[in-house]
């Protein structure tokens, strides 16, 4: 078995094991094969997650931008009030942003709005 850590810029992503059949079967050439698999190992799964969080943050943003817009108009806010709505909410509930603004786009309702405010 020959195991290799994939990583880029000092994040660790995982690992690459190799298993052969018998023992013995890995000399030097087949570490250094190994070694240069895992590089671009490492290389793909770093740039996949990073498109996977450029799309997650996107998304994100439009979600926000859209609850941003409910509480605009219906309350008649400027932008950045209704945005500071959002960042109250979310520190109140301790929920992410992005998740106050969803449940507010789907259930048309601030979270946790119909609670009692002492």
């Amino acid at each position: 078995m020959l195991g290799f850590q994939l990583f880029v810029e000092g994040d660790q992503l995982g690992g690459l094991n190799l298993y052969a059949g018998g023992p013995g079967a890995f000399d030097d050439e087949s570490q250094d094969i190994g070694q240069m698999l895992a590089a671009h190992a490492a290389v793909a799964v770093a740039g996949a997650e990073r498109e996977e969080n450029l799309r997650s943050a996107v998304s994100s943003r439009d979600v926000i931008g859209q609850a941003k817009g409910i509480l605009m108009e219906r309350h008649e806010l400027t932008a950045d009030q209704a945005f500071a709505v959002l960042a109250r909410v979310s520190q109140e509930l301790n929920r992410k942003l992005a998740d106050v603004a969803r449940e507010l786009t789907d259930t048309r309702a601030v979270p946790g709005a119909n609670r009692r405010r002492d």
